[in-house]
């Protein structure tokens, strides 16, 4: 195990949500990246510890990166946090509800595996819904006046299915049903 004080393992009850992981996307016109929403549920007290003490050693470690030209470091509470809570942000969407989510990123394609460490190549194996562990680190960073932690995602180990998130069906739902009479016809 890495003695990195921003690295974290989530849990395996971390929900995947916006999963990005195939192909990196660009943003409004900026650097393509890959990413993931994660979703952790606020009873998981011990990861959302390990998460808020990642920050904090982030923090603690950028604090000349987040000073900048000014003369003091912004305290953690005034910059942004990646650590956001579903209930406030996200109140219309129930996979956010009693959860905290962190949005999570990377400029190289993660590493994908499954429960048993195994790479996985099909890609209709992972989606938005699914739960797994992920690996996470935190950083500071101040770009353009934009002072906060960042979450970079590393690598996916899927644990298990979960029900799909997203307006898109799946085509094995949408064709489950034997052809009807009125569509011969």
């Amino acid at each position: 195990m890495s003695n990195n004080p921003t690295k974290v393992i989530t849990g395996p009850d971390t929900r995947w949500s916006y999963a990005n992981i195939w192909e990196a996307k660009s943003i409004n016109g900026g650097t393509p990246k890959f990413s993931v929403s994660l979703i952790i549920p606020k009873s998981d007290t011990k990861n959302v510890e390990k998460i808020k003490a990642a920050i904090e050693a982030a923090y603690r470690e950028g604090e000349g990166k987040l000073k900048g030209n000014g003369k003091t470091v912004p305290p953690l509470s005034a910059i942004k946090e990646p650590l956001r809570c579903g209930d406030t942000e996200r109140p219309d969407d129930a996979a956010y509800a009693n959860a905290y989510f962190i949005n999570a990123n990377s400029t190289s394609a993660p590493g994908i595996v499954d429960a048993d460490r195994q790479p996985i190549l099909e890609r209709s194996e992972v989606y938005s819904g699914v739960y797994g562990r992920v690996s996470i680190n935190f950083y500071a960073f101040n770009s353009n006046g934009n002072k906060g932690i960042a979450c970079g995602l590393n690598n996916l180990q899927k644990i298990r299915d979960g029900e799909a998130l997203g307006a898109k069906s799946r085509p094995e739902d949408d064709f489950a049903t034997e052809i009807d009479e009125d569509f011969l016809s």
